[in-house]
């Protein structure tokens, strides 16, 4: 080979290292529902900034726990509470340690219609609707903190009757949007999404126990560089703008 094309050769191998990307890899991620919209938002700019790809599925946080459970192929579990995470972080499933909050969720009674009411606990207490929609609350913790703060207002027993229940918090979302429901329990991130105008009542925090949403590392996710990233990534300031831009707190 001619020297000048084996020097020309020998700086390309040279460069080689500096510019071949790490290889990326997928994560499959299980959120609660509340979730949806902000997960979505995550997963764009995680991806483009790291080229690992995110797989999300949504549902209740119940029938998620129940499903990683039973052997569902998930590398991460993004819970609306964190109860079910720290059961699961006291098995084999799950990584010890791995465990945090990556948001603080908020209540909101919510409707999407405007004028639908001017006192929210009034409007509760003199049950201006046929029916009024909640996340289930054995299986979704914006259910629970519902029926915590009807509990709270006296108004859980007297309203059972107009009560609809969702499997998660975004089928009763969509019972209030598609007008199933007049009114609903939905979490505030839902509402910032919706883009039209209603009445909203974000409900004082000390009327429902703190909604910690806890994520952890699976056990089947523990050698996987992508969960690794997808994990810390979340606790960096990009996503933390990104959550409290959906209506979330964020742990100090």
């Amino acid at each position: 080979m001619p020297r000048p094309l084996l020097l020309r050769s020998l700086a390309l191998l040279l460069l080689l290292p500096a510019v071949t990307p790490a290889v990326a890899g997928d994560v499959a991620v299980a959120v609660a529902a509340n979730f949806t919209d902000t997960t979505r938002a995550l997963a764009e700019r995680f991806e483009a900034e790291t080229g690992h790809t995110v797989t999300a599925s949504f549902g209740s946080t119940g029938k998620l726990y129940a499903q990683i459970r039973n052997g569902a192929p998930f590398d991460v579990f993004m819970a609306a509470d964190g109860r079910r995470p720290a059961l699961l972080e006291d098995s084999p499933l799950a990584v010890a340690g791995s465990r945090f909050t990556y948001a603080r969720g908020k209540l909101a009674l919510w409707s999407p219609q405007p004028g639908t009411f001017t006192d929210a606990e009034h409007y509760l207490a003199e049950a201006r609707f046929t029916r009024l929609a909640i996340a289930n609350p054995k299986t979704a913790p914006y259910g629970l903190a519902a029926q915590q703060v009807l509990e709270h207002l006296g108004l859980w027993a007297r309203l059972q009757p107009r009560l609809v229940r969702g499997d998660s918090i975004a089928q009763a979302f969509q019972f209030v949007a598609s007008g199933n429901a007049q009114a609903g329990f939905v979490a505030l991130s839902q509402v910032r999404a919706w883009p039209n105008d209603g009445t909203l009542w974000t409900v004082p925090q000390a009327y429902y126990a703190p909604i910690e949403q806890q994520a952890l590392l699976l056990t089947r996710g523990a050698d996987k560089d992508a969960a690794s990233a997808w994990l810390a990534w979340l606790r960096g300031e990009t996503a933390l703008a990104i959550i409290r831009s959906y209506g979330y707190d964020v742990a100090p």
